[in-house]
């Protein structure tokens, strides 16, 4: 809504299109929201927004198999919101950077508003 001189608002006048992201930029947002799509997926970034974690770390904080937990981990990993670190015999999972988990919290928290 744009304002007159005289403050009134003009109801009917819309503001100007916000810039559109390129087209790359935005399957590549697709493909990181997909991943983030699944429940468990979204309980593996919440724990690992705490601190990185091992696979059987997450399997008992989430109470799902370690096939199923390494399956979401595969797909967090390819879509580039998780990395792996190799510690000996295990792989210390942590989050590639905070703006997923922001995104993932703000979700639950609006979830839970609702």
């Amino acid at each position: 809504m744009s304002v007159t001189d005289t403050g009134d608002l003009h109801p009917f006048d819309t503001a100007p299109p916000a810039p559109v992201p390129s087209k790359e930029t935005l399957v590549a947002a697709g493909d990181i929201l997909r991943a983030l799509a699944a429940p468990v997926r979204i309980a593996i970034v919440l724990q690992l927004r705490e601190s990185e974690r091992c696979v059987h770390e997450l399997v008992g904080a989430l109470g799902v198999t370690q096939p199923l937990i390494s399956q979401h981990l595969r797909v967090l990993k390819a879509a580039g919101v998780v990395r792996g670190e190799r510690t000996g015999r295990e792989v210390l999972y942590r989050l590639v950077d905070d703006h997923l988990a922001h995104i993932v919290v703000d979700a639950v928290a609006h979830a839970e508003e609702g």
